[in-house]
């Protein structure tokens, strides 16, 4: 059902991809600078890790093979609209600032966004040069950094989440490096999920901005079957239940 061995979920803490590719007979591992599920199996920087693999020293990398797939939850913070409006001045929380000011925070701003970018960048380097595949998620606001100033293009853009059993409407896309999504479809029924608002409160024991970027699990499964996974039939699989 898979050409893939094993999942390397990188930036992700929550076990949500990680478990889902279990479930479907797919080792996995999540690697993450935090552990507040419980469920970081490699807690470790992994931006050293990519900066090292892109300069030739040792790295995580070294232990993935070409016959599996890293699935990386690229941190949004310096891309998203939220904060170019850092830039612009108008963020809540800097516009009543001086213009002196607000020229120090962009900078600093701006050296971090540059930090991230090229991480990025050098992220699919790595991985075109050692002919790994892998999949990067970031959400689809707009304006987004990427979408404006990067020369790879997203071959999926999600505008509803809550359609394939997510709790957000969040519209969100993905990048496929080294093979192309699959297209595959899915015939298994949704099962009800509460909706959740990005403004809402903190849930399952963890802050604000990390409910934030909660994945349901259902919405992971139906993801890898549809776009990971050679040649998956649900209808058939359904029909067999």
């Amino acid at each position: 059902m898979s050409e893939f061995k094993k999942a390397h979920c990188l930036f992700e803490q929550s076990g949500t991809f990680k478990n889902e590719f279990i479930k479907l007979g797919i080792p996995a591992e999540d690697y993450d600078l935090q552990n507040e599920f419980g469920q970081t199996d490699h807690i470790t920087d992994i931006f050293e890790h990519i900066d090292n693999a892109y300069r030739g020293g040792q790295s995580l990398f070294d232990e993935i093979h070409q016959d599996e797939i890293i699935m990386a939850f690229f941190p949004c913070t310096y891309f998203e609209c939220q904060s170019q409006m850092f830039f612009y001045g108008s963020n809540f929380n800097i516009i009543k600032k001086p213009i002196e000011e607000k020229c120090e925070i962009a900078m600093e701003r701006h050296k971090k966004l540059s930090l991230f970018y090229e991480t990025l960048c050098k992220l699919v380097i790595v991985c075109i040069e050692r002919g790994l595949k892998l999949v990067i998620e970031n959400p689809y606001s707009q304006p987004h950094y990427l979408n404006t100033y990067w020369c790879v293009k997203p071959k999926i853009i999600d505008n509803d989440r809550t359609e394939n059993g997510d709790y957000y409407k969040k519209p969100t896309q993905y990048w496929f490096i080294g093979f192309e999504p699959r297209n595959n479809l899915v015939f298994e029924p949704l099962e009800y999920v509460e909706k959740r608002t990005i403004a809402g409160k903190s849930v399952e024991g963890v802050g604000k901005t990390t409910a934030r970027s909660m994945i349901h699990p259902q919405y992971a499964s139906r993801f890898i079957k549809q776009y990971i996974l050679e040649n998956y039939n649900s209808f058939e699989n359904y029909k067999g239940e």
